[in-house]
């Protein structure tokens, strides 16, 4: 399998901070001490950056590994979360600035009037809805209500599908593909459990705890490399097109600075980087994650996957994100239907890339 790579564009020449110093020493030191006060936001501090330990984050382990951090004119901190609702809570309590985590949590965010907004897309299309081996057969030969049917009457149980918690991506994928794609109702046809982030779910599968999931890399390619009896039932792009995923949301503190234009032209850069070098930055997320948790034959593999599909662009996930939100306004995990126009801020990306 190849992954579907996308070009976005990333801004051409060298780089702002590079042209700091091309300025000359004294007068690169004195822009660069006043680059917080660039944009009226007044702070010149360490930024905080959240992010999880799953592929649709790779562009925080190519820019922290490859050094593009360095190309910003204020310090970035990075502080690793297990899951978008951990990182929600710590975004409400203004522990973080920045966080690359789930369009549905950010929306959850904006929802609760934390003055923030979306100005990257990390990753388009990267979901996969997982079975046990056993349940596939069921699934070709029956309508989807008949073999959850048939699962249940074999089995003596209710088809189970593990995944993130209740309004996270993974999990409203799989609502949307159980209600929208096939007429059928979680809770009914199959449960749908909530059990933490992608280290939990990949336990869930290994000790056989459920039987199928809605997951993103690099869990389906450590499921078959380590030779676990589940494989795809379909892909998110099959019934999604443009299903967004992770995001880089950030908080209007810095969005609001020159620190926001800077961020996202680091971000382009690393997603250009991840497309034409997906070995090394396969490295990079190895390295990030830790080698015992994704070892780097398996890290370069998931790159290979339909699923890695790297962007920077947040025109490309506008129409999914109205899907999304409707969802999430749905299971009550924000109060109103927001509108694309809350979500995204679109011009550090157009400033960047000459959109």
């Amino acid at each position: 399998m190849t992954n579907h790579a996308r070009a976005d564009g990333p801004a051409t020449g060298p780089s702002r901070r590079s042209y700091l110093k091309g300025l000359g020493t004294a007068g690169a030191a004195g822009l660069t001490g006043a680059a917080g006060c660039l944009g009226g936001g007044g702070e010149g501090g360490p930024v905080t950056v959240a992010y999880m330990p799953i592929y649709p984050d790779m562009q925080y382990f190519v820019m922290q590994e490859e050094g593009y951090f360095d190309e910003i004119d204020r310090e970035v901190e990075g502080k690793q979360f297990p899951s978008g609702p951990a990182i929600v809570k710590a975004f409400a309590s203004g522990d973080i600035d920045v966080a690359m985590f789930g369009i549905v949590p950010a929306m959850i965010v904006i929802d609760r009037g934390i003055p923030a907004e979306v100005v990257a897309a990390n990753v388009v299309e990267p979901m996969a809805i997982m079975a046990h081996e056993d349940f596939h057969p069921l699934w070709e030969q029956n309508d989807p209500k008949a073999a959850f049917e048939q699962w249940r009457a074999d089995t003596g149980s209710t088809f189970s599908f593990g995944t993130f918690p209740e309004g996270s991506v993974p999990d409203i994928l799989l609502r949307y593909w159980l209600i929208d794609e096939h007429g059928l109702e979680p809770g009914t046809a199959a449960e749908v459990l909530g059990l933490g982030g992608a280290s939990a779910v990949f336990q869930g599968l290994a000790n056989g705890e459920i039987d199928g999931t809605s997951i993103m890399e690099p869990v389906p390619t450590r499921v078959e490399a380590e030779g676990l009896p589940y494989s795809p039932l379909a892909l998110a792009g099959e019934f999604m097109p443009g299903q967004p995923a992770a995001v880089t949301l950030m908080k209007d503190e810095v969005r609001n600075t020159a620190f926001a234009e800077q961020f996202v032209e680091q971000h382009v850069r690393a997603t250009a980087f991840t497309n034409a070098n997906p070995d090394a930055a396969a490295e990079h997320a190895s390295a990030v994650i830790g080698e015992q948790n994704l070892p780097v034959s398996i890290a370069k593999r998931a790159m290979a996957s339909p699923l890695s599909n790297f962007i920077s662009n947040p025109h490309e996930i506008r129409s999914g994100t109205k899907v999304f939100a409707e969802y999430a306004k749905r299971l009550g995990k924000t109060d109103q239907r927001l509108t694309m126009d809350q979500v995204f801020d679109y011009d550090p990306y157009d400033a960047v890339t000459g959109n």
